[in-house]
Parts: C-alpha cells; structure tokens; sequence
C-alpha cells in the first residue's frame, strides 16, 4: 500500500507530499495524529510549496534586471525617501486601487531598485507583472506598429497588473513613439497599475515627448491616481567618494 500511495502522489505531482511522507508517517503513527489533521497538514505543505514554486516562476518570466527587496534599500543614505511609505506600497492596495507609482529623481538614487522591489513583491503574489525599458517598450510598439498588429502588443502590455516602465527622459523620443506610449498608457488608465521611474521632472516631459500635448495628457493618465515619490540624494554609484568625502568634513 506505501508504494501505491507514493506511485498516486507522484502521478498526482504532489511533490512536497511525496518527499515529505515518509518520515511524517512514522511522526503520526507515534503521536496519534487522527487521519484528518495528517491529510490537513500534508496538503497545507503541498499548497505552500505550490505557492512558492508559482512565485518564483512568476519572478523569473516579469524580466527584471536584478532581484533585490525594498529591506535592502539604504534608507540612511537616500533620507528623502519615506521607509513607511514604501512598506505601504509593498503591501499592494495600491493594486487593488488602480493606482500608479511615479519615482522621480537623478541617475543612481535608487529608482530602479525601489521599483523593482515593488515588482517583485506583487509578483511573489502571483499578480501579472512585467519589467521593460521606456525605450524597449517603445521600439517594440514601433515594431508592431510597422508591421500592422499594433492592438494586439497593446493587448499583452495591457493585461499585467503591474507594468514597470524604467528609464523614461533618458532617450529622446519621437513623434509616433510619444503616440504609441499615450496608447498604452489609456488603455491601462484606471484598469491596471503602472510603475513609472523617470529622470526627469515632470515639466520637461513635453521635452522628452517632443510634443507638450501629448506629454500633459500622457500625465494626466499616470497621475490622476498616483504615489509619487520623490528622491533627492547622491547617486549610489558613488556612494563610496560621497562617504569619504563626509568623513573627510568631520
């Protein structure tokens, strides 16, 4: 009977009962455990172990540039930014609420991992996230523009839950591409949430759209249910100067 349970649990996929069986069998035998609890707690094992294993592929396929939590920020170095906040966020309402996030701030300060962190976090919670470069994301609507499937890649960036634009001000962009990113970003607009980090303010976005109309309505979308988060700070890629030069003015 033991190598046909094992035979159905494999046949089943249930891994983590499979590996976990049979030196709990020996623990319930000796303490008594009813039938009831053993099945109970061998199926909660198998859920979590699921759950992780579905996190974790969720993680892997969102193309994230590096796998980094919001408790491994230096909040001690960038002060600007509100730690409680940031928990907040991590906590995800701001999914559930349709809103977006909009990190603003010089290159270095942190934006991309905050960002990131966020990202990972909803998709740990298996919510449909994805990671993209402004300008990745642009060429590829221009892509599918030119060869005449436009809806349908406006269709796949539409459906996460949680899209990552990085990078915008950091290349210039025309005419179309300012068009096809308004596209997007109305069709997510109070049906999914964007996270957005930028280097440039606000005011200079009708610069780096080549076009103020677009630029304002493009705003309109992103911060009409928004967290903006602002950060004013040294770049961590010279955080080592930054340090020796504040012990050197003690």
């Amino acid at each position: 009977m033991y190598a046909k349970l094992m035979n159905n649990l494999e046949a089943l996929k249930l891994e983590k009962m499979s590996s976990y069986i049979p030196t709990y069998l020996s623990m319930a035998a000796q303490e008594q455990i009813p039938l009831l609890d053993a099945l109970v707690h061998l199926t909660d094992k198998e859920i979590v172990y699921k759950n992780e294993m579905a996190s974790k592929i969720q993680i892997s396929v969102a193309g994230f540039p590096f796998v980094k939590r919001a408790d491994e920020y230096d909040y001690s170095f960038q002060p600007s930014v509100n730690k409680a906040q940031i928990q907040d966020l991590c906590s995800l309402r701001f999914i559930d609420n349709k809103e977006n996030i909009l990190f603003y701030g010089t290159p270095g300060v942190g934006k991309t991992h905050l960002a990131t962190a966020i990202g990972i976090e909803a998709a740990s919670k298996r919510y449909l996230t994805y990671f993209i470069s402004c300008h990745d994301l642009i060429q590829n609507l221009r892509n599918a523009y030119n060869e005449n499937r436009l809806e349908s890649r406006l269709k796949h960036y539409n459906k996460y839950k949680v899209l990552i634009i990085d990078e915008i001000g950091y290349l210039p962009i025309d005419q179309l591409g300012a068009n096809l990113f308004f596209q997007l970003i109305t069709k997510r607009y109070e049906h999914n949430s964007t996270i957005i980090t930028t280097n440039q303010p606000f005011s200079k976005w009708g610069d780096v759209f080549s076009d103020a109309t677009l630029a304002n309505a493009i705003l309109d979308r992103l911060l009409h249910h928004a967290h903006i988060i602002k950060i004013v700070g040294p770049s961590y890629r010279t955080k080592d100067v930054y340090e020796m030069i504040q012990q050197e003015n003690k």
